[in-house]
């Protein structure tokens, strides 16, 4: 037992590059991993010596190499939290979210479920997928497992012997369903299955999986993920709130469930039902920056940092590798849209505005209130847009002190653009006398036709962005598909107005108020 608690320590702190899988397995004593008693005790704490005992065949690659990226020692670690019993509601719930092809369904639907199930850890695992089909996929690899895996068998007999009833039927070994023998239970449903109640006697799910429960956007919308994000927590978080639960995948869609995990994890954005249901999240990108500011792969062997940079300016990078719903498919701009300042800096300055796309109220269901500082350049005859930032906060002295705040960082804003189609009164009220114009606008043209427009600018390169600026850029590659386009009205009633279309000229150098 002791080799096993130095084992476990071994491997905090390891990632995928400092990782040795030699010097690994040479911790262990081989007389021990001889004897079935002795592989049992070794790997009820480590489920990575358990994945490479029990189902090497499942870590080898084309080549017949086993090599680990950082996710999957991340998810090791994680998974030895199941050995400590769960002492409170919504104690245990995280979410990861890495790169497609990374094995995330490999490690969470089978080897650690196999590794729990095999040591008492879990009694009870239900696993949800998009599909009923894929869920019952799934199911049948762990079913193959127990039944063909010679080994596994030897050293774990009654997980891998279905449980009789008197009669010598068995109790269940469906499609959907497993009971072993030890009384282990995997339950394999499609998200959207009947799934309140599920219980087996009186034995409840203690281990609730989630993995890819988003199908591919083809066949989704964002008015179907708010639908399944109900589903998750009013139908399967309740089958348990003592239980684990994780959620693994990768995102298919701006504003889908996967997607506002990431911007959780990475610190951008947090909805209000992350933090209310308890989940943590973790995001792991396929390029990590060391320490001394160098980048190393996230899985050397598999991607090599020269073929990940090869292929990083591209949507299917963006989108599959690194969780970036830019990677989807929007009917307007695309990441090669964007323009930043080049060696010689930011233009100079002509004028400046802050335009507002504001949201009437802040309850959970309605918009962001859209704040884009944009300025326009008479040398460059251009504009830049310094900053894009999507709040909710209810029209009132809180969005007056947001605005004043911005005003104050940025002292060359001479004018306020408001766009009021509705609760023109409300705005008038939070707006009076404000230490520069305000100049309110109300927008007729199609808000699509509107946006065609200013991307003929971006594309002509009128627009620069003084830096990246990730949510308006996601917004605007995912237009008119995102949830939210806030941030694309606020900057785009800007360049609009720096920009008038038709014969009209754009904004002369003079006074600073001669745009207004």
């Amino acid at each position: 037992m002791a080799t096993a608690v130095r084992t476990r320590g071994y491997l905090e702190g390891l990632d995928a590059e400092t990782f040795n899988l030699d010097a690994y397995l040479s911790r262990f004593d081989e007389r021990l991993l001889a004897t079935p008693e002795g592989r049992r005790t070794l790997t009820r704490l480590d489920p990575l010596l358990f994945a490479l005992v029990y189902v090497r065949h499942h870590l080898r690659d084309s080549e017949k190499q086993i090599t680990f990226g950082d996710a999957h020692l991340d998810w090791c670690r994680a998974a030895r939290a199941w050995i400590r019993p769960v002492t409170g509601p919504a104690e245990q719930r995280d979410a990861y979210i890495a790169p497609r092809n990374m094995g995330k369904s490999t490690w969470w639907f089978l080897l650690l479920p196999l590794w729990a199930a095999a040591h008492g850890h879990v009694k009870f695992a239900a696993a949800f997928a998009s599909s009923a089909g894929q869920a019952e996929t799934h199911l049948a690899s762990f079913k193959r497992e127990i039944d063909t895996n010679q080994l596994l068998r030897q050293d774990f007999p009654d997980l891998c012997t279905p449980a009789k009833r008197p009669s010598g039927t068995n109790v269940a070994d469906t499609q959907s369903m497993y009971i072993a023998k030890s009384g282990f239970v995997f339950a394999g449903r499609g998200i959207d299955s009947s799934n309140l109640g599920m219980k087996v006697g009186e034995q409840r799910p203690d281990l609730l999986l989630c993995d890819d429960i988003e199908p591919d956007e083809s066949s989704y919308s964002v008015e179907q993920a708010k639908k399944r994000r109900t589903t998750l927590i009013d139908a399967v978080l309740p089958l348990n709130v003592y239980a684990r639960v994780v959620i693994s995948g990768t995102v298919t869609l701006p504003g889908s469930i996967v997607h506002q995990l990431v911007k959780h994890a990475r610190g951008v954005d947090t909805e209000d039902w992350v933090a209310e249901e308890g989940f943590r999240a973790h995001y792991t990108p396929p390029i990590v920056m060391r320490d001394d500011g160098t980048e190393r792969s996230v899985w050397p062997a598999k991607w090599p940092l020269a073929y990940l940079k090869s292929i990083e300016h591209t949507r299917s990078f963006a989108k599959n590798y690194a969780n970036d719903p830019m990677g989807s498919d929007g009917d307007l701009w695309t990441p090669d849209d964007f323009r930043y300042p080049g060696e010689e800096g930011l233009d100079p300055i002509t004028h400046m505005m802050l335009s507002i796309d504001p949201a009437v109220t802040a309850k959970k269901g309605s918009d962001f209130t859209g704040l884009a500082v944009v300025s326009w350049s008479a040398q460059h005859r251009r504009c830049t847009v310094h900053a894009a930032v999507a709040v909710k906060i209810p029209p009132g002295v809180h969005m007056r002190d947001r605005v004043l705040a911005l005003l104050d960082e940025w002292p060359q804003i001479g004018l306020i653009l408001l766009e009021v189609n509705q609760g023109q009164d409300v705005w008038q009220s939070v707006f009076h006398h404000m230490p520069v114009k305000v100049k309110t606008v109300n927008q007729s043209e199609p808000k699509f036709s509107r946006a065609e427009g200013v991307l003929n600018h971006y594309q002509r390169g009128r627009v620069l962005h003084a830096r990246k600026l990730r949510e308006l850029e996601e917004q605007m590659c995912a237009f008119p598909k995102a949830p939210h386009d806030d941030l694309v009205d606020a900057v785009g009633s800007a360049v609009r107005r720096f920009i008038p279309a038709g014969p009209k000229k754009a904004p002369p150098s003079a006074s600073r108020a001669s745009y207004v």
